[in-house]
């Protein structure tokens, strides 16, 4: 009898994958994203055997492709990650999520008081170092960092 070591799990017709991501961001993907009450298939993988990074996660969500926003968030919590965008069972895109210049009405500012927390102004932050995750509030100033970042809901 044949030792099989891989599991088959069904392609998706319609949906996105999110594919490498840091094993200790997957989750943090599914809640930033509001995939816990999403009403159609998601398949979750996480510490599964990657060349490129030991070990990875992966998330397939049926039936759902995501914005620029939810991509820029994506990218701030796992920045190594690859979006694949499957239409009729197939490839139509495949990009590496980024880190962009600017965040804008993603992430909320650290400063109380700043404008963005006391009147209906959208957020907008400046990345000032990619590798340590530092972003600089374009209003007041003040840092976020990637341990006090709280992201828009």
């Amino acid at each position: 009898m044949e030792n099989k070591k891989e599991m088959v799990v069904s392609a998706i017709e319609n949906g996105t994958v999110i594919d490498h991501i840091a094993t200790g961001s997957v989750y943090q993907v599914i809640r930033i994203l509001g995939l816990e009450g999403y009403k159609d298939e998601v398949l979750i993988g996480n510490y599964l055997h990657s060349g490129k990074l030991g070990k990875k996660g992966i998330v397939k969500i049926k039936n759902r492709h995501f914005t620029r926003a939810e991509i820029d968030k994506i990218a701030l919590v796992a920045p190594l990650a690859t979006i694949i965008d499957i239409e009729n069972y197939k490839v139509v895109s495949k990009f590496r999520a980024e880190i962009p210049d600017h965040i804008d009405n993603v992430v909320r500012c650290a400063n109380p008081k700043c404008i963005t927390n006391a009147e209906a102004v959208p957020t907008r932050f400046d990345v000032v170092d990619r590798e340590n995750l530092k972003l600089r509030c374009h209003y007041c100033e003040k840092f976020t960092s990637k341990e006090t970042m709280k992201f828009v809901e």
